[in-house]
């Protein structure tokens, strides 16, 4: 029983640190993303469809933290308020892109 617990603790816990985002929901971070029109300056920048931005070779975000960081960037920049929930919802959509843990 103990046994059982104890890989049942650790699986959970590995679970949670693969998930950098753990309380957002991607499907709202996509409608957040649409909503506040944030391709339209990776487009403007970037071209195509502003996809490149998260995957050019030199991209700034290597962690979560840097991708909030880049997210508060941003929000600064268009004058956008996001809650911590929104940033949430932002970073697990975003982090299709990005693949963090």
């Amino acid at each position: 029983m103990r046994l059982t617990a104890f890989i049942a603790l650790l699986f959970t816990a590995a679970t949670a640190a693969a998930t950098p985002f753990p309380k957002g929901d991607a499907q709202t971070g996509q409608k957040l993303f649409a909503q506040h029109k944030c391709s339209s300056c990776h487009i403007a920048m970037l071209g195509g469809d502003g996809s490149a931005m998260f995957t050019r070779v030199d991209r700034k975000v290597r962690t979560a933290a840097d991708l909030v960081e880049q997210m508060n960037r941003c929000n600064a920049n268009l004058g956008i308020q996001l809650t911590p929930q929104d940033e949430q919802h932002l970073g697990a959509y975003l982090n299709r892109y990005y693949n963090l843990k």
